[in-house]
Protein backbone atom coordinates (compact mmCIF):
# COMPACT_ATOMS: atom_id res chain seq x y z
CA UNK A 1 0.00 0.00 0.00
CA UNK A 2 0.89 3.58 -0.28
CA UNK A 3 0.64 5.18 3.36
CA UNK A 4 0.62 8.36 4.30
CA UNK A 5 1.48 9.32 8.16
CA UNK A 6 0.89 12.88 9.39
CA UNK A 7 3.27 14.33 12.36
CA UNK A 8 6.66 14.94 12.81
CA UNK A 9 7.13 13.24 16.36
CA UNK A 10 7.97 10.06 18.23
CA UNK A 11 4.97 8.84 18.16
CA UNK A 12 4.97 8.84 14.17
CA UNK A 13 8.26 7.43 14.00
CA UNK A 14 7.21 4.53 15.89
CA UNK A 15 3.84 3.96 13.44
CA UNK A 16 6.52 4.15 10.31
CA UNK A 17 8.73 1.06 11.78
CA UNK A 18 5.89 -0.98 12.75
CA UNK A 19 4.51 -0.36 9.07
CA UNK A 20 7.92 -0.86 7.62
CA UNK A 21 8.91 -4.32 9.87
CA UNK A 22 6.21 -5.54 8.25
CA UNK A 23 7.93 -6.30 4.94
CA UNK A 24 4.83 -5.76 2.77
CA UNK A 25 6.65 -3.66 0.66
CA UNK A 26 4.46 -0.66 1.60
CA UNK A 27 5.24 2.69 -0.22
CA UNK A 28 5.46 5.21 2.80
CA UNK A 29 5.27 8.58 3.16
CA UNK A 30 5.44 10.92 6.08
CA UNK A 31 4.19 14.56 6.42
CA UNK A 32 6.25 16.56 7.82
CA UNK A 33 8.53 13.93 9.38
CA UNK A 34 11.48 14.15 10.82
CA UNK A 35 15.31 12.83 10.64
CA UNK A 36 14.54 9.35 12.19
CA UNK A 37 11.20 8.92 10.18
CA UNK A 38 13.47 9.56 6.78
CA UNK A 39 15.79 6.60 7.48
CA UNK A 40 11.98 4.57 6.37
CA UNK A 41 10.09 6.62 4.54
CA UNK A 42 9.77 9.49 1.89
CA UNK A 43 9.06 12.59 3.26
CA UNK A 44 7.06 15.23 1.51
CA UNK A 45 6.29 19.01 1.93
CA UNK A 46 2.99 19.15 2.69
CA UNK A 47 1.28 21.21 5.61
CA UNK A 48 -0.76 18.55 7.81
CA UNK A 49 -3.00 20.54 9.33
CA UNK A 50 -4.04 22.09 5.86
CA UNK A 51 -7.49 20.04 4.96
CA UNK A 52 -7.63 21.03 1.73
CA UNK A 53 -3.78 20.59 1.03
CA UNK A 54 -3.71 16.64 2.73
CA UNK A 55 -6.63 16.41 0.53
CA UNK A 56 -4.54 17.28 -2.74
CA UNK A 57 -1.58 15.51 -2.44
CA UNK A 58 -3.53 12.10 -1.89
CA UNK A 59 -5.26 12.33 -4.50
CA UNK A 60 -2.41 13.18 -6.96
CA UNK A 61 0.03 10.66 -5.71
CA UNK A 62 -3.00 8.24 -5.43
CA UNK A 63 -2.39 7.41 -1.31
CA UNK A 64 -4.09 4.31 -0.63
CA UNK A 65 -4.11 4.80 3.35
CA UNK A 66 -3.82 8.22 5.51
CA UNK A 67 -2.65 7.80 8.86
CA UNK A 68 -3.32 10.83 11.21
CA UNK A 69 -0.74 11.22 14.11
CA UNK A 70 -0.75 13.99 15.84
CA UNK A 71 -4.29 15.79 17.39
CA UNK A 72 -3.91 19.12 15.68
CA UNK A 73 -5.05 17.70 12.55
CA UNK A 74 -8.25 16.15 13.84
CA UNK A 75 -8.97 19.33 15.05
CA UNK A 76 -8.36 20.70 12.15
CA UNK A 77 -10.91 18.55 10.20
CA UNK A 78 -8.21 16.90 7.97
CA UNK A 79 -10.15 12.90 8.71
CA UNK A 80 -13.52 14.99 7.38
CA UNK A 81 -11.65 16.62 4.18
CA UNK A 82 -10.15 12.96 3.05
CA UNK A 83 -13.53 10.90 3.81
CA UNK A 84 -15.64 13.40 1.73
CA UNK A 85 -13.08 12.56 -1.24
CA UNK A 86 -13.93 9.02 -0.71
CA UNK A 87 -9.82 8.55 0.82
CA UNK A 88 -9.21 5.78 3.52
CA UNK A 89 -8.33 7.45 6.82
CA UNK A 90 -7.45 6.38 10.60
CA UNK A 91 -8.27 8.88 12.33
CA UNK A 92 -11.48 10.62 13.90
CA UNK A 93 -13.28 13.35 12.62
CA UNK A 94 -13.46 17.37 13.88
CA UNK A 95 -17.16 16.44 16.05
CA UNK A 96 -15.56 13.32 17.11
CA UNK A 97 -12.17 14.54 17.69
CA UNK A 98 -13.31 17.05 20.42
CA UNK A 99 -13.30 14.07 23.14
CA UNK A 100 -9.77 15.24 23.25
CA UNK A 101 -9.73 18.92 21.93
CA UNK A 102 -12.79 19.66 25.02
CA UNK A 103 -12.31 18.18 28.30
CA UNK A 104 -15.80 19.78 28.73
CA UNK A 105 -17.32 17.64 25.81
CA UNK A 106 -15.44 14.66 26.89
CA UNK A 107 -17.06 14.95 30.38
CA UNK A 108 -20.45 15.44 28.94
CA UNK A 109 -19.55 12.17 26.46
CA UNK A 110 -18.60 10.11 29.40
CA UNK A 111 -21.55 11.38 31.95
CA UNK A 112 -23.90 10.45 28.89
CA UNK A 113 -22.49 7.22 28.47
CA UNK A 114 -22.46 6.41 32.16
CA UNK A 115 -18.62 5.66 32.47
CA UNK A 116 -16.38 6.10 35.80
CA UNK A 117 -14.61 9.25 36.11
CA UNK A 118 -13.84 12.45 38.81
CA UNK A 119 -16.01 15.03 39.00
CA UNK A 120 -14.97 18.25 37.29
CA UNK A 121 -16.76 22.28 37.20
CA UNK A 122 -16.20 23.96 34.09
CA UNK A 123 -14.75 27.73 34.81
CA UNK A 124 -14.76 30.58 32.56
CA UNK A 125 -13.39 33.23 34.90
CA UNK A 126 -11.07 33.59 38.21
CA UNK A 127 -13.86 33.62 40.48
CA UNK A 128 -15.51 31.05 39.18
CA UNK A 129 -11.95 29.02 39.47
CA UNK A 130 -11.72 30.23 43.35
CA UNK A 131 -15.30 28.70 43.88
CA UNK A 132 -14.40 25.48 42.43
CA UNK A 133 -10.98 25.57 44.12
CA UNK A 134 -12.79 26.05 47.19
CA UNK A 135 -15.29 23.01 46.25
CA UNK A 136 -13.49 20.10 45.16
CA UNK A 137 -10.38 21.06 47.24
CA UNK A 138 -6.55 20.15 47.55
CA UNK A 139 -4.86 18.82 46.03
CA UNK A 140 -6.23 21.09 43.31
CA UNK A 141 -6.84 19.75 39.46
CA UNK A 142 -6.07 22.26 36.73
CA UNK A 143 -6.92 21.73 33.21
CA UNK A 144 -6.87 23.81 30.22
CA UNK A 145 -10.13 22.83 28.31
CA UNK A 146 -8.43 22.54 24.96
CA UNK A 147 -5.35 21.24 23.27
CA UNK A 148 -2.28 21.44 25.27
CA UNK A 149 -0.05 19.14 23.99
CA UNK A 150 -0.34 17.05 27.33
CA UNK A 151 1.23 19.84 29.41
CA UNK A 152 -2.02 21.46 30.16
CA UNK A 153 -2.70 19.84 33.31
CA UNK A 154 -1.35 21.18 37.05
CA UNK A 155 -1.51 19.08 40.08
CA UNK A 156 -0.44 20.83 43.33
CA UNK A 157 -1.39 21.07 46.68
CA UNK A 158 -0.37 25.24 46.09
CA UNK A 159 -3.84 27.21 45.79
CA UNK A 160 -1.89 30.18 44.41
CA UNK A 161 -0.09 28.36 41.67
CA UNK A 162 -3.68 26.68 40.73
CA UNK A 163 -5.31 29.85 40.54
CA UNK A 164 -2.05 31.39 38.44
CA UNK A 165 -2.27 27.89 35.84
CA UNK A 166 -5.33 28.38 35.51
CA UNK A 167 -5.18 32.11 34.94
CA UNK A 168 -2.71 31.29 32.10
CA UNK A 169 -5.19 29.40 30.20
CA UNK A 170 -8.26 31.39 31.01
CA UNK A 171 -6.83 33.70 28.52
CA UNK A 172 -7.63 31.47 25.52
CA UNK A 173 -10.93 29.56 27.07
CA UNK A 174 -12.00 27.77 30.28
CA UNK A 175 -10.43 25.52 32.24
CA UNK A 176 -11.76 22.24 34.19
CA UNK A 177 -11.25 22.01 37.79
CA UNK A 178 -11.46 18.42 38.96
CA UNK A 179 -11.69 16.05 41.80
CA UNK A 180 -8.34 14.72 42.71
CA UNK A 181 -7.59 10.40 42.13
CA UNK A 182 -5.47 9.01 43.96
CA UNK A 183 -3.81 5.34 42.32
CA UNK A 184 -1.84 4.02 39.02
CA UNK A 185 -2.10 5.11 36.03
CA UNK A 186 -3.07 3.11 32.64
CA UNK A 187 -3.02 3.96 29.26
CA UNK A 188 -4.90 1.56 27.10
CA UNK A 189 -5.60 2.18 23.04
CA UNK A 190 -8.43 1.08 21.49
CA UNK A 191 -9.21 0.76 17.42
CA UNK A 192 -12.60 1.42 16.48
CA UNK A 193 -14.56 1.85 13.20
CA UNK A 194 -17.42 3.51 14.69
CA UNK A 195 -18.63 0.62 16.03
CA UNK A 196 -16.46 -1.93 16.58
CA UNK A 197 -13.98 -1.75 19.41
CA UNK A 198 -10.36 -3.65 19.90
CA UNK A 199 -8.55 -2.95 22.38
CA UNK A 200 -4.53 -3.46 22.11
CA UNK A 201 -2.36 -3.64 25.18
CA UNK A 202 -1.90 -1.83 28.01
CA UNK A 203 1.13 0.72 28.72
CA UNK A 204 2.14 3.20 31.77
CA UNK A 205 3.92 6.01 31.41
CA UNK A 206 5.65 8.63 33.84
CA UNK A 207 4.02 12.33 33.38
CA UNK A 208 6.20 14.20 36.25
CA UNK A 209 9.53 15.85 35.22
CA UNK A 210 11.30 14.86 38.20
CA UNK A 211 12.42 11.83 40.23
CA UNK A 212 10.36 10.70 43.20
CA UNK A 213 6.89 11.44 41.04
CA UNK A 214 7.28 15.30 41.76
CA UNK A 215 7.00 18.28 39.33
CA UNK A 216 5.17 19.54 36.34
CA UNK A 217 3.31 17.05 33.97
CA UNK A 218 5.02 16.44 31.00
CA UNK A 219 4.05 15.51 27.35
CA UNK A 220 5.75 11.95 28.81
CA UNK A 221 9.02 10.91 30.26
CA UNK A 222 8.79 7.26 28.97
CA UNK A 223 6.93 4.28 29.22
CA UNK A 224 6.81 0.11 29.63
CA UNK A 225 4.10 -2.86 28.47
CA UNK A 226 2.66 -5.35 29.02
CA UNK A 227 1.81 -4.55 32.90
CA UNK A 228 2.16 -7.80 34.96
CA UNK A 229 1.61 -6.00 38.08
CA UNK A 230 -2.33 -6.01 36.46
CA UNK A 231 -2.94 -9.56 37.07
CA UNK A 232 -2.56 -9.21 40.96
CA UNK A 233 -5.10 -6.94 41.23
CA UNK A 234 -7.51 -8.48 38.26
CA UNK A 235 -6.57 -11.94 37.32
CA UNK A 236 -4.89 -11.66 34.61
CA UNK A 237 -3.82 -8.57 31.99
CA UNK A 238 -6.83 -10.03 29.91
CA UNK A 239 -9.49 -9.40 32.28
CA UNK A 240 -8.00 -5.84 33.14
CA UNK A 241 -8.52 -5.27 29.34
CA UNK A 242 -11.92 -6.97 28.86
CA UNK A 243 -13.35 -4.95 31.87
CA UNK A 244 -12.23 -1.54 30.77
CA UNK A 245 -13.55 -2.46 26.94
CA UNK A 246 -16.96 -3.25 28.40
CA UNK A 247 -17.34 -0.37 30.78
CA UNK A 248 -15.38 2.18 29.47
CA UNK A 249 -14.36 2.01 25.34
CA UNK A 250 -17.66 0.39 23.99
CA UNK A 251 -20.03 3.04 26.15
CA UNK A 252 -18.44 5.68 24.93
CA UNK A 253 -18.14 4.77 21.51
CA UNK A 254 -21.79 3.96 21.25
CA UNK A 255 -22.84 7.01 22.75
CA UNK A 256 -20.60 9.13 20.10
CA UNK A 257 -22.66 7.26 17.68
CA UNK A 258 -25.97 7.55 18.71
CA UNK A 259 -24.91 11.52 18.56
CA UNK A 260 -24.23 11.26 15.11
CA UNK A 261 -20.36 11.42 15.19
CA UNK A 262 -18.72 8.10 14.81
CA UNK A 263 -15.58 7.77 16.15
CA UNK A 264 -12.95 6.39 13.70
CA UNK A 265 -9.70 5.74 14.55
CA UNK A 266 -7.77 5.44 18.18
CA UNK A 267 -9.56 5.91 21.48
CA UNK A 268 -6.54 6.82 23.82
CA UNK A 269 -7.67 6.17 27.57
CA UNK A 270 -5.81 7.67 30.19
CA UNK A 271 -6.74 5.49 33.35
CA UNK A 272 -6.27 5.65 37.17
CA UNK A 273 -6.89 2.41 39.52
CA UNK A 274 -8.98 4.04 42.52
CA UNK A 275 -9.70 2.46 45.40
CA UNK A 276 -13.48 2.73 44.12
CA UNK A 277 -12.83 0.89 40.40
CA UNK A 278 -10.97 1.98 37.18
CA UNK A 279 -12.23 5.38 36.43
CA UNK A 280 -10.99 7.99 33.47
CA UNK A 281 -8.67 10.47 33.84
CA UNK A 282 -8.67 11.49 30.07
CA UNK A 283 -9.28 10.74 26.63
CA UNK A 284 -7.23 11.23 23.01
CA UNK A 285 -8.03 10.93 20.06
CA UNK A 286 -4.88 9.75 18.44
CA UNK A 287 -1.69 6.76 19.70
CA UNK A 288 -0.10 8.71 22.99
CA UNK A 289 3.11 9.02 23.22
CA UNK A 290 5.91 7.62 24.42
CA UNK A 291 3.23 4.43 24.78
CA UNK A 292 3.19 4.29 21.35
CA UNK A 293 6.69 3.37 21.36
CA UNK A 294 6.54 0.49 23.88
CA UNK A 295 3.16 -0.99 22.56
CA UNK A 296 3.87 -1.04 18.40
CA UNK A 297 6.65 -3.13 18.74
CA UNK A 298 4.68 -5.79 20.67
CA UNK A 299 2.46 -5.91 18.02
CA UNK A 300 2.60 -9.33 15.99
CA UNK A 301 -0.14 -8.49 13.52
CA UNK A 302 0.41 -6.01 10.84
CA UNK A 303 -0.45 -2.77 12.01
CA UNK A 304 -1.32 -1.48 8.39
CA UNK A 305 -4.06 -4.09 8.31
CA UNK A 306 -5.69 -2.87 11.46
CA UNK A 307 -5.33 0.54 10.56
CA UNK A 308 -7.24 -0.25 6.95
CA UNK A 309 -9.93 -2.31 8.71
CA UNK A 310 -10.93 0.40 10.77
CA UNK A 311 -10.62 3.13 7.92
CA UNK A 312 -12.65 0.90 6.37
CA UNK A 313 -15.46 0.04 8.93
CA UNK A 314 -14.09 -3.71 8.84
CA UNK A 315 -12.64 -4.27 12.18
CA UNK A 316 -14.72 -7.40 12.69
CA UNK A 317 -12.59 -8.73 10.39
CA UNK A 318 -9.55 -8.51 12.18
CA UNK A 319 -7.76 -9.33 15.83
CA UNK A 320 -4.45 -7.69 16.93
CA UNK A 321 -1.59 -9.81 18.74
CA UNK A 322 0.69 -9.20 20.96
CA UNK A 323 3.88 -10.98 22.06
CA UNK A 324 4.87 -10.97 25.31
CA UNK A 325 8.26 -11.92 27.47
CA UNK A 326 7.45 -15.57 28.00
CA UNK A 327 7.37 -16.51 24.27
CA UNK A 328 10.82 -15.13 23.47
CA UNK A 329 12.43 -17.27 26.24
CA UNK A 330 13.32 -20.34 24.95
CA UNK A 331 14.95 -18.27 21.76
CA UNK A 332 16.70 -16.22 24.17
CA UNK A 333 17.64 -19.55 26.65
CA UNK A 334 18.87 -20.82 22.75
CA UNK A 335 20.86 -17.85 21.89
CA UNK A 336 22.44 -17.57 25.45
CA UNK A 337 23.60 -21.09 25.32
CA UNK A 338 24.87 -20.50 21.71
CA UNK A 339 27.01 -17.75 22.46
CA UNK A 340 28.49 -19.39 25.70
CA UNK A 341 29.80 -22.39 23.82
CA UNK A 342 30.97 -20.11 21.13
CA UNK A 343 32.90 -17.63 23.72
CA UNK A 344 33.50 -19.10 27.38
CA UNK A 345 36.46 -19.30 28.33
CA UNK A 346 35.18 -21.86 30.67
CA UNK A 347 33.92 -23.99 27.99
CA UNK A 348 36.81 -23.87 25.99
CA UNK A 349 38.55 -25.09 28.79
CA UNK A 350 36.02 -27.97 29.01
CA UNK A 351 36.81 -28.98 25.33
CA UNK A 352 40.28 -28.71 25.63
CA UNK A 353 40.89 -31.30 28.61
CA UNK A 354 38.61 -33.89 26.37
CA UNK A 355 40.47 -33.14 23.07
CA UNK A 356 42.46 -36.27 23.75
CA UNK A 357 39.13 -38.87 24.04
CA UNK A 358 37.57 -37.68 20.56
CA UNK A 359 38.77 -37.49 17.21
CA UNK A 360 40.51 -34.68 15.10
CA UNK A 361 37.71 -34.37 12.52
CA UNK A 362 35.05 -34.47 15.38
CA UNK A 363 36.61 -31.67 17.29
CA UNK A 364 36.97 -29.92 14.01
CA UNK A 365 33.30 -30.19 12.51
CA UNK A 366 32.41 -29.48 16.11
CA UNK A 367 34.51 -26.40 16.38
CA UNK A 368 33.06 -25.33 12.81
CA UNK A 369 29.35 -25.63 13.67
CA UNK A 370 29.76 -24.04 16.86
CA UNK A 371 31.57 -21.13 15.15
CA UNK A 372 28.99 -20.78 12.96
CA UNK A 373 26.07 -20.74 15.19
CA UNK A 374 28.21 -18.10 17.14
CA UNK A 375 28.16 -15.95 14.10
CA UNK A 376 24.79 -16.30 13.77
CA UNK A 377 24.05 -15.36 17.49
CA UNK A 378 26.12 -12.13 17.43
CA UNK A 379 24.25 -11.47 13.92
CA UNK A 380 20.77 -12.05 15.25
CA UNK A 381 21.62 -9.67 18.11
CA UNK A 382 22.88 -7.26 15.55
CA UNK A 383 20.01 -7.66 13.73
CA UNK A 384 17.39 -6.75 16.65
CA UNK A 385 19.47 -3.89 18.32
CA UNK A 386 19.37 -2.31 14.59
CA UNK A 387 15.34 -3.15 14.74
CA UNK A 388 15.76 -5.56 11.54
CA UNK A 389 14.47 -8.68 13.05
CA UNK A 390 10.97 -8.95 13.95
CA UNK A 391 9.67 -11.75 16.37
CA UNK A 392 8.84 -14.53 13.89
CA UNK A 393 12.87 -13.68 12.37
CA UNK A 394 14.09 -14.21 16.28
CA UNK A 395 12.33 -17.45 17.03
CA UNK A 396 13.66 -18.29 13.21
CA UNK A 397 16.91 -17.87 13.56
CA UNK A 398 16.98 -19.07 17.23
CA UNK A 399 15.60 -22.71 15.38
CA UNK A 400 18.54 -22.66 13.23
CA UNK A 401 21.31 -21.92 15.84
CA UNK A 402 19.24 -25.00 18.38
CA UNK A 403 19.66 -27.19 15.19
CA UNK A 404 23.53 -26.26 14.50
CA UNK A 405 24.22 -26.26 18.20
CA UNK A 406 22.59 -30.52 17.97
CA UNK A 407 24.81 -31.41 15.37
CA UNK A 408 27.92 -29.78 16.50
CA UNK A 409 26.81 -31.54 19.99
CA UNK A 410 26.00 -35.11 18.13
CA UNK A 411 29.62 -35.05 16.49
CA UNK A 412 31.25 -34.70 19.27
CA UNK A 413 29.84 -37.19 21.42
CA UNK A 414 29.89 -39.83 18.52
CA UNK A 415 34.10 -39.03 18.32
CA UNK A 416 33.64 -39.23 22.30
CA UNK A 417 32.41 -42.55 22.08
CA UNK A 418 33.82 -44.07 19.51
CA UNK A 419 36.64 -42.40 18.49
CA UNK A 420 37.86 -45.83 16.50
CA UNK A 421 35.07 -45.47 14.02
CA UNK A 422 36.02 -41.66 13.29
CA UNK A 423 38.55 -41.64 10.52
CA UNK A 424 41.80 -40.49 12.33
CA UNK A 425 43.89 -38.04 10.67
CA UNK A 426 47.23 -39.18 9.68
CA UNK A 427 50.19 -39.31 12.39
CA UNK A 428 52.96 -36.20 11.50
CA UNK A 429 56.86 -37.07 11.82
CA UNK A 430 58.67 -36.41 14.53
Amino acid sequence: MRILVLGSGAREHAIVLALASEGAGHDLLAAPGNAGIAQVATLVDVDPVDPVAVSDFVETESVDLVVIGPEAPLVAGVADALRSRGVPVFGPGRAAAQLEGSKAFAKRIMEAAKVPTGRAVRAQTPAEVEAALDELGAPFVVKADGLAAGKGVLVTEDRSAALAHAATYLEGGAVLIEEFLSGPEVSLFFLSDGDTVLPLSPAQDYKRAYDGDAGPNTGGMGAYSPLPWLAERFGSEREFVDLVTRDIAEPVIRRLDAEGTPFIGLLYAGLILTEQGVKVIEFNARFGDPETQVVLPRLRTPLSGLLMAAASLLLLTVSPEFSYWWQVLPSMLVFGLGLAVTVSPLTSAILGAIETERSGIASAVNNAVSRVAGLLVVATIGLIVGGRLDLDGFHRAAIVTAVLMLVGGLVSWAGIRNPARMPQPEPTAR
